[in-house]
């Protein structure tokens, strides 16, 4: 059974990977199963960069654009912060992989470095990696090649994101919104909605900058209200009673709007049975975060 199918009763929301930092590479043919570990970019490129991502908590990531494009020798490179406020995303282009060596990955943290152009339109990152786990390549690419059709200069087949059982995965950035089981016209909904501000809940998993708990509030509270995507922050809360059984009690977060209205989310972990968390995988426990109670509160 492939992973995805054995986790379709698992719930998606709180299940975006976290990440604040991203460098994009563009990387033409063939990956390894690990970007890092397989030395994709190259040995002595690899043994530089790993230590300074790992230092700047930047998930390094390889693109390509959906279908087979001839290698020109320059590539694409796309550094973005996700953040609840004030997400931005670089384009620029490089000819030799040596020159990412010369970023200071620390800048990912802090606002915009002025590195590169800026990029206004939402990047949409959807993962392919075959060698990772079969789900994303089967499912996966004919989401990126059905987006590409629409926003050719948008849209990039991407290295492991994180949750391939949910594939076919998707992550829009600067903003960090991740997708899961979405067909083709969830897809695209998601992409529309982002170029209007505003968050498609179809598929949703939740905001890359936040934890499981805080997703899950997100959600949560915009499953209930109309709000822009940038209307709403989430804060993890550490003295809210726990509602049920305290054993299962897996967190609280308030949800603040900007127009001064807030909400209270607890939120409870759910055990289910062991299953493969990927392809050819042994099974394991799976556990998801799921809300309890939202509260509005003064």
């Amino acid at each position: 059974m492939l992973c995805s199918a054995a986790a379709a009763d698992i719930p998606l929301p709180g299940s975006a990977t976290r990440v604040s930092g991203w460098l994009c590479v563009e990387q033409p043919g063939a990956w390894g199963r690990d970007v890092i570990g397989d030395e994709v970019l190259g040995a002595e490129i690899t043994a530089e960069l790993a230590p300074r991502v790992k230092a700047a908590r930047v998930r390094p990531t390889l693109i390509r654009r959906p279908g087979r494009n001839e290698f020109s020798g320059t590539r694409t490179v796309y550094i973005a912060s996700s953040r609840p406020q004030g997400s931005w995303c670089e384009r620029f282009e490089i000819t030799d992989l040596k020159q990412l060596l010369d970023l200071d990955l620390r800048l990912l943290d802090g606002p915009a470095p002025g590195i590169g152009a800026p990029v206004g339109d939402p990047l949409v990152l959807v993962c392919a990696h075959g060698k990772r786990d079969q789900c994303c390549a089967l499912l996966g690419r004919p989401i990126a090649a059905r987006l590409a059709a629409e926003y050719p200069d948008l849209v990039w087949e991407c290295s492991h994101t994180g949750g391939h059982r949910f594939a076919p995965a998707m992550v829009l950035l600067p903003s960090g919104l991740t997708y899961g089981r979405v067909d083709g016209g969830d897809a695209l909904e998601a992409v529309l909605a982002a170029g209007r501000n505003t968050i498609s809940l179809s598929g949703f998993r939740g905001r890359s900058c936040y934890t499981p708990v805080e997703q899950v509030a997100e959600i949560a509270v915009r499953g209930q209200i109309s709000a822009t995507a940038d209307d709403l922050t989430v804060t993890t809360v550490s003295d809210a009673l726990p509602t049920g059984d305290p054993a299962t009690f897996a967190g609280a977060a308030t949800v603040a709007h900007r127009d001064g209205r807030r909400w209270l989310v607890t939120a409870h972990t759910v055990a289910y049975a062991p299953r493969q968390a990927s392809c050819g995988a042994k099974p394991k426990p799976a556990t998801a975060v799921v809300a309890d109670e939202i509260r509005e509160i003064a």
